[in-house]
C-alpha cells in the first residue's frame, strides 16, 4: 500500500513564506514525477508545479519566480517552497505521484492566505 502524507500548510499573511512538505511511503519501486496541485473553493483543480525524477520543473505561471519545487529522492519525499504568497494561493493543496506505474494523491494541506 503506497500512501502520500502532506505537512505544512496553515494561515499565513500576504507577502509571508509556507513550506509544504510531502512523505511516499509503502512498497516503492519506481517513483517517477511527484507534484502539486490545489484547488480553490468553487474552482477545478490545477497543477501547480511538477519535478521529473531527474529534476526537471515546470510551474504554473502564476507561481513562477514566487515557489520552488524540489524533492529527495532518498528519502522519498517532495516539498514547494512558497513565498510572497498572495490571496489567491488560498486553496487545499495535494500532493500527487506517480509510483510503480500508478497515479497517487496526498489528502490535501489547506492553505490561507489572509490579512
Amino acid at each position: 500500500q503506497v500512501q502520500l502524507v502532506e505537512s505544512g500548510g496553515g494561515l499565513v499573511q500576504p507577502g509571508g513564506s509556507l513550506r509544504l512538505s510531502c512523505a511516499a511511503s509503502g512498497s516503492i519501486f519506481r517513483l517517477y514525477a511527484m507534484g502539486w496541485y490545489r484547488q480553490a473553493p468553487g474552482k477545478q483543480r490545477e497543477l501547480v508545479a511538477a519535478i521529473t525524477s531527474g529534476g526537471s520543473t515546470n510551474y504554473t505561471d502564476s507561481v513562477k519566480a514566487r515557489f520552488t519545487i524540489s524533492r529527495d529522492n532518498g528519502k522519498n519525499m517532495v516539498y514547494l517552497q512558497m513565498n510572497s504568497l498572495k490571496p489567491e494561493d488560498t486553496a487545499v493543496y495535494y500532493c500527487n505521484a506517480l509510483i510503480n506505474g500508478l497515479v497517487y494523491w496526498g489528502q490535501g494541506t489547506q492553505v490561507t492566505v489572509s490579512s
